[in-house]
């Protein structure tokens, strides 16, 4: 027996956690863990207590640590921090040893920016009211009452402004209340963004591109505004008399043959770590690494908006505390998650990550009408989400855990559509009128999935997948022939993959030395079904900035600074340090320690039914075992019957 299998027969083999009460080596970062690392790095005389916090989050132990923590190894604890100064411009980039405490890497980043905070948001929009040519282009408007005038934070993108090189800067976009807590984005205040340099906490320049009246009639969403409702429908409960049927301790999560840690940082939000089915490794770490949302319309001001929602803001801090009955139904475990705020103290997000199991339909069925005899099995899965809100938008990531073997991501974007004015009746062509003078213009939310696979083992294969029809002929006289043809990716260069729908083309990561009872290699498949073309121009300054959308799926070697498919730093960033560096070095790929980084997302030419507030749309993504198991993975689940399922009481029999 070779190395390559010795080693991943023992990573596939590890069925447990080593010990119930023992925390895992992934479990992210406690509050006490959080201020001792802000102690640490302020005790350090490089930094001191004029330094500032943009994240700390855990640094992720190696893959062989945590190898060696199963058999009983140590790991010690270990962070990351980007920390900074409002006097000057860069970032450090540090490791820290919590035991012994001390700042164990430093790197400095000097033409990085900091993420935009969110202690910063309403800073920013206090600094634009205040400033004086601000005020008077409002007054040029007809409003004059600033205190209803709101101001939402965009990054400013690099669009090679002479005055804006050097600075960490904010592009707003302004609203009106008519009176509190009107829905403030049915009144866009057109043609009139402040660009605020927010070290100097000062407004650099009114970029007034010329006014439209504001809207002012009243499109709202909350409940005290509706005076009429439909009727309502009866309870529909989800009541689960004897308890979940999950375990949760600490951070780490079994349910039925599903075992995983659940991890939380500030950029990311949910990360999954040490993800197995029956104790076979399937994924080592997923994650949602990047989201881009280009916006289509060329107008001055709105060519700007390709923001980086997860980069430039941190989607992690954005999370909600989520509500019982609300958010989630049934049965719920939370977990509360620790950020820092730039000061260094602690912001506690109560119950931002929701865990629960929710009926999912029929799995499998089979009626023999030979016998008059079925065989029915429903399924279930695991639900692991948390709702993020990055200004007027909401994102609900959705992680689920089937008892097929498969697993999904679904992302859900609902909130509040970002709007400016119209002439009314006479909307761009770059956008939907929504309500008389409402514009929405039209754009995409892109994702990025990194998804480190570990399929029965470390060393895994991309095989690319396309089905082929047989031309008419001798080995096809009656025209009906196809098959499925497959082409290992070997380099980096060959792992930069569009999708192809006329080729139903799907990719397959396999474990080479490990074989089903066919002898074929084990496997996993992800079938690109929520692809987005991108409509910038590679050229443009969105698209150097978003270059990972020019691909569906990249494959590239394990490293474990390759975090970001668009950079480490995103704000004024200029294309560099991500994705496409990353494959520039054209790594083997095949028979190795590999990461996919899916991108997918939703196309969103604005809908009137999308005002004043966004139903859900979904997009999202499905691994899908393929020659994983010898056989359905599900047939062992015993026969159930529903014994709360209830005839509906007007109904007598079948068929009436």
């Amino acid at each position: 027996m070779d190395d390559v299998t010795l080693v991943s027969q023992q990573f596939a083999q590890r069925t447990k956690y080593r010990a119930p009460s023992v925390d895992h080596p992934m479990t992210p970062l406690s509050a006490a863990e959080i201020m001792a690392v802000v102690d640490i790095i302020r005790a350090d005389q490089r930094f001191g207590n004029s330094v500032l916090f943009e994240t700390i989050e855990l640094f992720e132990a190696p893959k062989e640590a945590l190898s060696a923590w199963y058999d009983g190894a140590e790991v010690r604890r270990s962070a990351r921090a980007a920390v900074f100064r409002n006097d000057e411009n860069g970032v450090w980039r540090l490791t820290i040893s919590l035991d012994p405490p001390a700042v164990t890497a430093c790197a400095f980043v000097e033409d990085a920016r900091p993420m935009i905070q969110l202690e910063q948001f309403t800073a920013i929009e206090s600094i634009v009211r205040a400033d004086p040519a601000f005020i008077a282009a409002c007054a040029a408007r007809g409003i004059h009452d600033m205190s209803l005038v709101c101001v939402d934070p965009w990054s400013a993108g690099n669009f090679g402004k002479a005055d804006e090189e050097g600075l960490h800067l904010s592009h707003t976009f302004c609203w009106l209340r008519t009176r509190e807590n009107d829905n403030l984005y049915a009144h866009p205040i057109a043609g009139l963004n402040a660009v605020v340099d927010i070290k100097r906490g000062t407004v650099l320049r009114i970029d007034d591109h010329g006014a439209l009246p504001v809207p002012m009639a009243e499109v709202n969403y909350e409940s005290q505004f509706r005076e009429h409702f439909r009727a309502p429908l009866k309870p529909l409960d989800v009541v689960q008399t004897e308890g979940a049927s999950f375990t949760l301790d600490g951070h780490a999560l079994t349910w039925d043959k599903w075992s995983l840690v659940i991890g939380f940082n500030a950029r990311e939000a949910i990360t999954l770590h040490d993800i197995r089915y029956d104790g076979r490794s399937v994924i080592h770490r997923a994650s949602l690494a990047e989201m881009v949302v280009p916006y289509g319309s060329p107008d001055p001001g709105h060519a700007r908006k390709n923001v980086f929602d997860i980069g430039e803001y941190g989607l992690g801090k954005l999370a909600n505390s989520l509500k019982l009955g609300c958010d989630c139904l049934g049965h719920i475990a939370y977990l509360d998650a620790h950020v820092n705020m730039m000061n260094g103290s602690i912001y506690t997000i109560e119950n931002a990550i929701c865990i629960h199991e929710e009926d999912s339909g029929v799995l499998w069925k089979h009626w023999d009408f030979r016998t008059d005899r079925a065989e029915i099995r429903r399924g279930r899965r695991l639900v692991v989400s948390c709702i993020c809100t990055v200004g007027n938008y909401e994102y609900a990531s959705y992680w689920y855990f089937r008892q097929d073997g498969a697993f999904e991501f679904e992302m859900k974007a609902t909130g509040i559509i970002n709007t400016t004015a119209c002439v009314p009746g006479k909307p761009s062509r770059y956008g939907t009128e929504v309500s008389p003078g409402v514009e929405g213009h039209i754009h995409q939310h892109a994702f990025c999935a990194r998804l480190d696979m570990a399929v029965d083992g470390p060393r895994n294969t991309v095989v690319e997948c396309d089905t082929e029809a047989v031309p008419p002929g001798p080995e096809n006289p009656y025209g009906n022939a196809f098959f499925v043809s497959e082409r290992p990716l070997r380099t980096e260069a060959e792992g930069a993959r569009r999708a192809d729908a006329a080729r139903q083309r799907f990719w397959k990561i396999i474990n080479p030395h490990q074989l089903n009872h066919v002898g074929r290699p084990v496997g996993y498949k992800l079938e690109p079904t929520h692809t987005i073309t991108p409509y910038f121009a590679d050229a443009s300054p969105s698209g150097h900035r978003s270059s990972f959308m020019q691909n569906h799926l990249w494959v590239t070697a394990y490293h474990p600074e390759e975090r970001y498919p668009a950079g480490e730093f995103m704000n004024h960033s200029n294309g560099a340090g991500g994705i496409t560096d990353f494959i520039a070095k054209n790594r083997p790929i095949e028979d190795a320690d590999i990461v996919l980084w899916h991108v997918f997302g939703l196309h969103h030419p604005v809908r009137t039914e999308d005002f004043p507030v966004q139903p859900c749309i979904s997009t999202g993504f499905t691994l899908m075992p393929n020659g994983f198991f010898d056989h359905n993975p599900a047939i062992d689940l015993p026969p159930d019957t529903n014994r709360a399922s209830r005839r509906h009481a007007t109904q007598t029999c079948c068929g009436d």
